[in-house]
């Protein structure tokens, strides 16, 4: 070996130490992941309401279930429209992405349902998947087709955008294989999505219009769900729960008994880490919170 080669292995067996250092850091001390819950079909799209009680979807039974603080589990909707992914408003609204419904809902803590985008150019979306409230009020979200992709009604899987005042959709983002998840930064100035389809992961500028620009890759990993902490790290679920920090270096890899499909920081500090893998919900203890967008009333109940 040269002298060259000896110091870039150097450099290299530093960086992963330095990494691993970082990573260390966010997992609580002793931290396990645990299984709360199971014999689901197939969990997906966890959300945490303000007191920090997580939502999540069992797709094929199409149901929305909540795991309490308290430890109990409970269906808090039936026939639930295929929903997957969830994402709760500054108001308590629970927003949902019915990917057989074809349509982005609302429903109020009165159970209430609202149908805020159902078509694009007056057309069907395929199976919305995903998505992310900015600071203002409006919303990202994905639409890729998983299955059969020879009927769509649209010419593609792309990204889409509802502004705050529910009056106008916009698609943001129209060259991905199959968008999945999306996740933005409290501040509301960089976007997140995952090119599932594509095997790779994007950060995007946002405008004040909501429109996205200087797309550039995050990392060399697509992913079906992610979410961010307070630090601007990005969780994406692949085979494990990878974590990469600001610049798109891996520095945490949690491993879950079964192949995780999203995630999301809950609980009453807001750092639990939930973790929807196949037929059961997981979590793990962290030492960071997660960031919360848009920001929740606490006394917002359902």
């Amino acid at each position: 070996m040269s002298a060259k080669q000896f110091m870039m292995a150097l450099i290299a067996l530093a960086a992963i130490v330095i990494s691993s250092a970082q990573g260390a850091n966010l997992l609580a001390p002793g931290a396990e992941v645990t299984k709360l819950a199971g014999d689901f079909k197939f969990t997906e799209g966890p959300a945490a309401d303000a007191q920090g009680n997580i939502f999540f979807t069992d797709i094929p039974n199409n149901h929305i279930l909540k795991w309490s603080l308290d430890g109990t589990l409970s269906t808090s909707r039936e026939n639930s429209g295929g929903a997957n992914g969830l994402y709760f408003d500054k108001d308590g609204n629970l927003l949902v992405c019915e990917g057989g419904g074809r349509r982005l809902v609302s429903i109020a803590p009165d159970n209430q349902v609202k149908i805020l985008a159902d078509k694009y150019e007056d057309k069907p979306f395929n199976s919305l998947n995903d998505l992310w409230i900015d600071p203002e009020g409006g919303i990202y979200f994905t639409d890729p087709r998983y299955g059969d992709r020879d009927n769509m009604d649209q010419d593609g899987e792309h990204v889409y955008y509802l502004t705050p005042c529910r009056c106008k959709i916009r698609r943001v983002i129209d060259d991905m294989v199959r968008p999945n998840g999306v996740i933005g930064t409290p501040n509301g100035k960089r976007l997140y999505v995952t090119d599932n389809g594509g095997g790779k992961t994007f950060v995007y500028t946002i405008e004040k219009d909501g429109t996205l620009s200087g797309k550039k890759l995050f990392c060399q990993a697509g992913a079906d769900g992610m979410t961010i902490d307070v630090k601007g790290n990005v969780y994406l679920t692949t085979d494990v729960v990878a974590i990469y920090n600001r610049k798109g270096e891996k520095i945490e890899a949690i491993q879950v008994p079964e192949r995780p499909a999203n995630v999301t920081f809950g609980g009453p500090d807001r750092k639990t880490l939930f973790i929807t893998a196949r037929t059961s919900l997981y979590s793990i203890e962290m030492n960071v919170k997660g960031a919360r967008t848009p920001a929740q009333p606490a006394s917002k109940k359902r």
